[in-house]
């Protein structure tokens, strides 16, 4: 799978250096350029770039100059880098379509980590997203659609949907989903199970039938 490509703009090239250096150490594949013109420049050229991290003050054309001409065109994630740390500079960047906001000084690896969380909602790996008959599971967004209609699952109806898809074919006891799902430290019984099981297959309509029950064991998810 083809690493994912990251534009830094910034006019301080040591800055560009330092985050450069913690990004490729995380295999990113990273794009460089001194200021927001250079950066359009880039950007116009290459349509494989995944994330823009975007400093404010810069020479021949700033940071919000360059956010306006690009969300002109395109959504990419862009996570934005200012000196400045006060409340109406972030609201008016989430207002312009900024998705992440940092102020310096920050933790490169914070910064990472923000970098990894934005991509990974952005762009959703065949892992996190699971399509049964009809039924759309995405763990990230933690959405349930049947047949391209919102599902509204609470926290544990979710997480119970999602192991039992996870091991979709397998009979699985209701012991066994207790520990899984509860985990350990819950005191309660198999009833619980029980109740929430019928509340899924309720919400999820004739596609609830796929929840099956394994007579003398507990459950499982069959396609």
């Amino acid at each position: 799978m083809a690493s994912n490509k990251i534009l830094v703009v910034d006019d301080e090239a040591r800055m560009r250096k330092l985050i450069k250096d913690f990004l490729t150490a995380k295999d990113y594949v990273v794009l460089e350029a001194a200021n927001g013109q250079e950066a359009l420049d880039i950007f116009n050229t290459d349509t494989t770039i995944n994330l823009i991290i975007l400093d404010v003050m810069m020479p021949v054309l700033d940071g919000w100059a360059t956010l306006r001409e690009i969300r002109a065109i395109s959504k990419v994630p862009i996570i934005m880098l200012t000196a400045r740390g006060e409340e109406r500079d972030e609201l008016f960047g989430f207002e312009l379509g900024v998705d992440e906001y940092i102020a310096k000084p920050f933790s490169p690896k914070i910064l990472v980590a923000r970098v990894e969380a934005i991509l990974k909602r952005a762009f959703p790996s065949q892992e996190d997203v699971k399509d049964l008959d009809g039924i759309v599971i995405d763990k990230v967004a933690h959405k349930v659609t049947v047949d391209g209609k919102d599902i509204d699952l609470s926290m544990k109806e979710f997480e119970l949907l999602v192991y039992l898809t996870d091991n979709a074919g397998i009979a699985l006891s209701r012991e066994k989903i207790l520990n899984c799902v509860w985990n350990y430290e819950y005191f309660g019984d198999s009833r619980t199970i029980d109740s929430h099981i019928k509340k899924v297959r309720k919400k999820l309509g004739k596609k609830g039938s796929h929840i099956q029950t394994v007579r003398g064991l507990g459950y499982k998810f069959e396609v």
